[in-house]
């Protein structure tokens, strides 16, 4: 098994839609590939698929509360951000990406990827509906994200999606996110062992 991503970080951040059994195939990827993987879950997505999913495939804790503490008792919100080497929001709903364009923190998931700000890149697949993708409004906080520095996109690829119609939407698949998230860890050394 190729562990091309051994010493790197990944804070995985899932934000609720149907996409977040690819998100829970992604952490099983990543752990495969030799990444640690950090999981912070926002309110919506814990509906969706359950803490204890990716807490089983990380071997780690998973975060779902802006309350709750991590093993130092530090800002999680913080200090899991500064460890990590790649933030990816997967799957990254509307309002998720409506939040960080325009900079709001209402849980724990946008507060973190505020913070990543300057301090890892973070990869972003959007997963809605082709009518929600294709509003104005989405398609211009999505424009914005492509303009930040150190935020990428992949997706969404065309398919057939939850509600049953086919069309742009549809969270890219875990294996192109893993090799997209390989392509930007492996353009520099873990933090961890570049004493960053």
């Amino acid at each position: 098994m190729d562990k091309s991503l051994d010493g790197y970080e990944v804070l995985l951040c899932v934000s609720g839609g149907i996409a977040c059994y690819k998100a829970a195939d992604l952490a099983s990827k990543l752990v495969q590939a030799g990444a640690g993987v950090t999981v912070a879950m926002t309110p919506a997505a814990v509906e969706f698929v359950q803490p204890l999913t990716f807490g089983s495939l990380t071997r780690r804790a998973v975060f779902t509360s802006m309350w709750q503490s991590t093993e130092n008792h530090d800002s999680g919100h913080i200090s899991l951000t500064e460890r990590a080497d790649l933030t990816i929001l997967a799957p990254a709903t509307a309002n998720t990406i409506a939040k960080l364009a325009h900079g709001l923190a209402d849980n724990l998931v946008s507060t973190m990827l505020l913070a990543t700000a300057g301090s890892c890149d973070v990869l972003v697949a959007p997963a809605m509906n082709s009518r929600m993708f294709a509003h104005p409004a989405v398609q211009t906080n999505i424009e914005t994200l492509a303009s930040m520095p150190g935020v990428h996109l992949i997706g969404p690829a065309e398919g057939r999606l939850a509600c049953g119609t086919t069309g742009p939407g549809r969270m890219c698949e875990p294996a192109d996110i893993l090799a997209r998230a390989t392509e930007l860890l492996l353009r520099h050394a873990p933090k961890r062992l570049s004493g960053v």
